[in-house]
């Protein structure tokens, strides 16, 4: 039977996603089987796990931090804002839209109970389960509302560590204040404190460090100094890039953005600049990413004028792609069935329609990308509501179907996870310095295990790994 071990925070943004990727793969490399857990997870930066299903992408990359493979498992509840509703996916799959209201008041209670069964089964399986909690765990108006929190470690008896964001402020009384709003037996539960992104001499936390030990004798496990990492970011939260490098990439980031993650390779090669004003749209790529609610996204577009910005663009020989959702805002037209039961035109640079409808495609897929006389082996994921036409300019060649359109400075395709295939990444940015009369590159690779693996020795020199393993 595993110990779970259930990481919870002083308030979103803590910590919590990547303090649970590392505790996963520090005890994987010191030999122990390690599952990930999150009985709750409300984000649009989903993926799909190589079994089948949607999940969050934190349990995604912590599954992989454990040498294992991602499954829906792992993430029982998926939460999807769109338009005043939440959409739940449960086990991978649709399952209803409901209010937030109804959500909280009269349904979460019927997925705790199933959630909780599966965190057995995880516990049988495994010496350790890293169970993430979401947001703070000890807000007075939710409490009783929790599925997510306290009421899974009190469901498990998982020893619990608290993480506060020191960088924020006020992360001694984040943590007397978690401390003192939980009850006797959740109070029991807490093991030990975290303090992530430290910088300066840890000694100066010495005074805050005793106070914490004299009033509730437990320990501080650890004091994270602040360090820069390529893993990829989980929410809304992420503070986004400004920067780009030699190849001006930017990435319109509309109100309904998803799946970002897509360009953490982008980033680490080359550098990438989020953009959301008209007089922004400019450079060497262009890309419209996913979004989770492609109509009221491309309806932005046009308001703002970035939406002509695009065409002035491309026909001033900028390159444009669109992923998913931006594919579509690409096309011709959007006939939307589904979501908001409306047509609407399309920004008309690649000449097909698309259709909604109401069953979602999630999947892996492989196939091969076709690129300026080059064909590369691909892999990656397919999320979406929609289907577009598909022409001779199509872009990819699956096994079950061809994808995307490419002609010219014009590409679009529905596979998300499209950079991280690198022969393919390295030829393309490669094409486009050549087109700009700069000299090739060598990007090398990106791999996401190592870019865990790397961060993850770093936390654990500063991380109290003996104390942890004391907890049974």
């Amino acid at each position: 039977m595993a110990i779970p071990i259930m990481v919870t925070g002083t308030s979103s943004g803590a910590g919590k996603t990547l303090v649970c990727a590392c505790l996963c793969n520090i005890l994987s490399k010191m030999g122990y089987s390690v599952a990930p857990f999150k009985m709750q997870n409300m984000s649009l930066n989903s993926i799909v796990s190589p079994l089948g299903g949607e999940m969050s992408i934190a349990q995604y990359i912590q599954a992989v931090a454990c040498k294992k493979t991602p499954c829906v498992k792992y993430n029982p509840i998926l939460l999807k804002p769109q338009d005043h509703m939440t959409y739940v996916v449960f086990n991978g799959e649709y399952y209803a839209k409901y209010s937030p209201q109804e959500y909280m008041k009269s349904r979460k209670s019927e997925f705790f109970e199933k959630g909780i069964e599966i965190l057995k089964e995880l516990m049988q399986q495994n010496d350790y389960v890293i169970i993430e909690g979401a947001g703070s765990p000890a807000e007075v108006n939710l409490i009783k509302y929790d599925i997510t929190n306290m009421a899974v470690a009190k469901a498990v008896k998982a020893h619990t560590i608290i993480v506060a964001d020191i960088e924020r402020g006020g992360s001694f009384a984040g943590i007397v204040g978690t401390m003192e709003i939980f009850n006797k037996e959740e109070r029991a539960l807490v093991k030990g404190f975290i303090f992530n992104k430290y910088y300066g001499d840890k000694s100066m936390l010495k005074d805050g460090i005793d106070y914490l030990y004299d009033r509730y004798k437990i320990k501080t496990v650890g004091i994270i100094p602040y360090k820069k990492h390529s893993i990829p970011e989980e929410d809304s939260l992420v503070s986004w890039e400004s920067k780009t490098g030699e190849l001006d990439i930017r990435i319109v980031r509309y109100p309904h953005i998803s799946n970002f993650s897509d360009f953490e390779p982008l980033q680490k090669k080359n550098g990438v600049r989020y953009i959301s004003t008209a007089q922004e749209v400019s450079g060497d790529l262009i890309i419209l990413p996913g979004s989770k609610s492609t109509v009221s996204d491309l309806l932005w577009l046009n308001e703002t004028g970035i939406s002509q910005k695009i065409k002035q663009a491309a026909e001033n020989k900028s390159f444009i792609l669109g992923i998913c959702g931006g594919f579509q805002m690409l096309t011709r037209s959007i006939d939307d069935s589904f979501e908001s039961k409306s047509n609407i035109a399309g920004l008309g640079l690649i000449p097909l329609k698309t259709h909604f409808e109401e069953r979602k495609i999630t999947e892996s897929v492989k196939g091969k990308v076709f690129f300026k006389g080059r064909n590369f082996f691909i892999s990656g994921y397919e999320l979406r509501h929609g289907r577009t036409e598909c022409a001779e300019n199509w872009l990819i060649d699956f096994d079950s179907h061809k994808d995307g359109f490419f002609k010219d400075n014009i590409m679009g395709t529905y596979l998300h996870g499209l950079f991280y295939n690198h022969d393919f990444t390295n030829f393309f940015l490669n094409y486009l310095r050549r087109s700009k009369g700069y000299e090739e590159k060598d990007f090398g690779t990106y791999s996401l295990y190592d870019e865990i693996s790397s961060f993850s020795d770093y936390v654990s020199e500063h991380i109290d790994m003996k104390e942890i393993l004391q907890w049974h």
